[in-house]
């Protein structure tokens, strides 16, 4: 962007971070602006690392003034040195010209148009920015729908298998007193209300039912996040994605049928992918 005496570029790269991380490369120009350039990008981005960098130029004649404590310094050493080692000869004007810093532009030239000409460059390169997002956020809320699709796809498969525990438990009990009891040489006929009742109780302590309601509801706060313009989605889908994870690890310990475990894997692989694309959500 050009101005009437000045010129200023912005440059915006950002990468995922869970949070708003704003590194911030300037002259030291604009180092008493560097607050204020910070407050602003704040106010349209809400994470990820955001690297800036603004080149500011003066396009009209520049004033500069003395820096006369560090001038002074340099001659004060430059005299001490001529008396401690009886040296000879007077400092070059050229060679303090050259000093870093002993000529700075005058601050006061930094007027107020100047400064509406930053910001002006700023909310351009944001609003750049802005709009190279949305097109990437159309492709990442496809991906996201497609792996929150492979969990719902999931999700009655364990529930259903999840119904038939009690008899698969009683069939497994039932199976193994009998080998045992064919081992040892023995017969008689079980108790078929105790067995059902061992059935019962090891399904009690497999039943997963909250864990399969708990998937269904968080599953479906996530689809409506996904495709609303929640300003806080990021955060609220980071959250959701923990929970989600929680829920599979319970059903993996609760149950030991291959089928449930299956699923739930495959549950858990799904979610460490949209972990990965929610990243890259505000």
């Amino acid at each position: 962007m050009a101005g009437e005496n000045f010129s200023v570029s912005v440059d915006l790269k950002t990468v995922n971070n869970r949070f708003l991380d704003i590194s911030l490369r300037v002259g030291s120009d604009l180092a008493s602006l560097e607050s204020a350039i910070k407050r602003q990008i704040g106010s349209r981005l809400a994470r990820g690392r955001v690297d800036v960098t603004i080149t500011f130029e003066r396009t009209d004649q520049i004033t500069y003034e003395l820096n006369r404590p560090l001038i002074s310094g340099y001659v004060s050493a430059m005299r001490l040195m001529q008396d401690e080692f009886d040296l000879v000869g007077e400092p070059d004007m050229n060679v303090i010209a050259r000093l870093p810093g002993a000529l700075q532009p005058i601050r006061d030239n930094f007027n107020e148009s100047m400064i509406k000409g930053i910001e002006k460059a700023i909310d351009d390169a944001l609003t750049a920015l802005e709009l190279m997002r949305e097109k990437e956020g159309s492709a990442l809320v496809k991906e996201m729908i497609f792996h929150l699709n492979e969990i719902e796809r999931h999700v009655p498969v364990i529930a259903d298998a999840s119904e038939d525990l009690i008899d698969i438990y009683r069939a497994r009990l039932n199976k193994r007193i009998n080998e045992l009891l064919t081992r040892e040489g023995q017969s008689f006929e079980l108790d078929q209300g105790r067995l059902a009742q061992e059935a019962a109780y090891l399904a009690d302590r497999s039943d997963i039912t909250e864990e399969i309601a708990r998937l269904k509801s968080h599953l479906v706060q996530f689809r409506e996040i996904v495709e609303s313009s929640d300003k806080e989605a990021g955060k609220r889908l980071d959250f959701l994605l923990q929970e989600l994870n929680r829920e599979a690890n319970t059903i993996l310990s609760k149950s030991n049928e291959i089928v449930i475990k299956e699923s739930a894997l495959a549950i858990k692989t799904s979610v460490e992918k949209l972990r990965e694309q929610v990243q890259n959500v505000e």
